[in-house]
């Protein structure tokens, strides 16, 4: 009778609450803080209920029970643990949601809503993680054959010493590759990189892999530990914009003034300029041709990647129709 009398009083208190906090969060939530505690009742009422409830069943247990109780009352300890984590966990991917939704919709333009990006989730997961550990380590000491080993993992000197043990291991080294990537400031999400010759965007930073999106729409998946053992070029760290550059080989009688008149029209008629700046210039000499490069801003890789191949398209289709004795040309000399 005792049990039954806690069990419900738990489930009618459950109930209260979630009503209490319901009329709070309404009213509450017509200010400022909307957008945070509104999905985080939603998200965290039957977590919230389940602790009350499993943690009411545990104390209306007698405290040393004998027989079957024991078992029922250790079975339900280990429950209540998994769903406090449970729980947490869930908070925590509201935090991440919120967070997410406060950043505005456009991660190109903005380094800082980048950066955030970058760095929130790898944190969020993180934690979880540890949640996680925590609540293995306290459902081991709950047994007495392996108490000894839980609270090692609970104890810092434990956790320290199992971090540096498996440090070495390539997923654990990920993972800490990870965090310093995240906060490393090197790279975001929304980036444009170059990487072994491939182009692409960033499209997430996990904690042991960072996702490209390469120029052909396929994803290039590479280890956090590469971007903190290798080179790689990261053209948008400061700024979204990109100068994107095309060389054309030319003969040497071409005349390098026409040949700017027609880039300076090519460029200025694309959408894809971003009236920032542009310029023609010989940039290498060889004993049949010379090298012209054009140079040209966009507003992001993307779009400095199509503004390449219209300028190159354009220009060589130019040569070919007006001026075809500019395209090289090899010469031989005969003396009889």
């Amino acid at each position: 009778m005792r049990t039954a009398l806690i069990v419900l009083a738990a489930l009618a208190a459950a109930v209260v609450v979630d009503l209490v906090s319901g009329v709070l969060v309404r009213r509450v939530a017509r200010g400022r803080y909307k957008w945070l505690l509104e999905p985080l009742r939603h998200a965290c009422r039957r977590p919230a209920a389940t602790v009350l409830l499993v943690g009411a069943l545990y104390y209306a247990l007698p405290p040393e029970p004998a027989g079957w109780q024991r078992y029922l009352r250790h079975s339900i300890l280990l429950i209540l643990i998994a769903v406090a984590a449970w729980l947490v966990i869930k908070a925590l991917h509201v935090a991440e949601a919120v967070t997410f939704s406060r950043l505005p919709t456009d991660p190109v333009t903005s380094r800082r809503v980048r950066r955030a990006r970058t760095q929130i989730r790898p944190v969020r997961r993180l934690t979880v993680a540890v949640v996680t550990i925590l609540a293995v380590g306290l459902i081991m000491i709950t047994f007495r054959p392996v108490r000894l080993f839980g609270v090692s993992v609970l104890t810092s000197a434990g956790v320290v010493g199992a971090v540096i043990g498996l440090s070495a291991r390539t997923a654990l080294g990920n993972a800490f590759a990870g965090i310093q990537v995240a906060f490393a400031d090197g790279l975001h999400v929304g980036d444009v990189l170059v990487v072994d010759d491939e182009w692409g965007r960033v499209e997430e930073v996990k904690l042991t892999n960072v996702v490209i999106r390469l120029w052909d729409d396929r994803l290039l998946i590479l280890p956090t530990t590469y971007f903190t053992e290798r080179p790689f070029q990261n053209w948008t760290r400061n700024e979204s914009r990109v100068i994107g550059k095309i060389q054309l080989p030319v003969d040497h009688t071409a005349d390098l003034d026409d040949l700017r008149r027609e880039a300076r029209r090519l460029v200025e008629s694309s959408s894809l300029w971003d009236r920032d700046r542009w310029v023609l210039e010989m940039v290498d000499v060889t004993p049949q041709t010379v090298v012209i490069q054009v140079q040209a801003s966009a507003a992001d890789g993307a779009s400095a990647w199509d503004l390449r191949c219209d300028l190159r398209e354009g220009l060589i289709r130019y040569l070919r129709d007006q001026h075809p004795q500019w395209l090289p040309r090899t010469r031989s000399e005969y003396q009889p």
